[in-house]
């Protein structure tokens, strides 16, 4: 059973038909100990980094996740802030503490060209940088996602980062340590790559 954290914001719906779609059982849940019966555990986000982590707290949900990813070894996916939310620090409206997963922290996108535009909307395409990427594996060539994002996580060891894109500057796409996944782009809105990832993280055997 695929676990879906909800903390009320965001269509979380659209990321359980895309899991449902390539066979998963899911279940939405804004209860922490609902995470006890799952075997993985994805968390979409969007919104602001410290409201994320406010909603999460306020029920309980980090020490919950602690246990059940890094302790008794459960893979998790965060997707865009779910992903941002694994850094140890955050720079959105102030200065504001992570799950602290990974090393490293969220800061806004300073791209060299003024032209480009942030938020960072759109399709870009994604260069994997490891050979042992599971979320890229069966990819061909540099696949396209959908990206909604001001903010990108800039992790202490560039060797977590997984992929690569680039809005003026280079972003990361994509973590990878263990068990734990993460995305900055939307992969239940990025179709057939999207897919593909998500079956990946299905897939992946720890």
């Amino acid at each position: 059973m695929i676990l879906l954290i909800n903390y009320g914001i965001g269509n979380i719906r659209s990321v359980a038909n895309a899991l449902e779609s390539l066979g998963a059982r899911t279940k939405i849940s804004e209860r922490p100990e609902d995470l006890r019966d799952a075997d993985r555990i994805v968390l979409p986000g969007v919104g602001a980094f410290a409201e994320a982590m406010r909603r999460l707290e306020a029920v309980g949900f980090p020490d919950a996740l602690r246990e059940e990813v890094l302790e008794k070894g459960k893979p998790y996916l965060g997707l865009c802030l779910g992903m941002q939310l694994l850094a140890e620090r955050g720079y959105e409206h102030g200065e504001h503490r992570g799950l602290g997963w990974i090393g490293g922290e969220v800061r806004r996108i300073e791209p060299n060209d003024p032209k480009l535009r942030i938020p960072h909307i759109g399709w870009n395409s994604v260069a994997p940088t490891r050979k042992d990427s599971i979320l890229f594996k069966g990819m061909k060539g540099d696949p396209s996602f959908y990206f909604v994002h001001s903010y990108s996580f800039r992790p202490s060891d560039s060797a977590v980062a997984s992929g690569v894109t680039d809005h003026g500057c280079d972003v990361v796409a994509t973590v990878e340590q263990g068990h734990v996944f993460g995305t900055q782009f939307h992969p239940e809105k990025s179709q057939k790559a999207g897919l593909a990832l998500l079956r990946n993280f299905l897939e992946f055997k720890c």
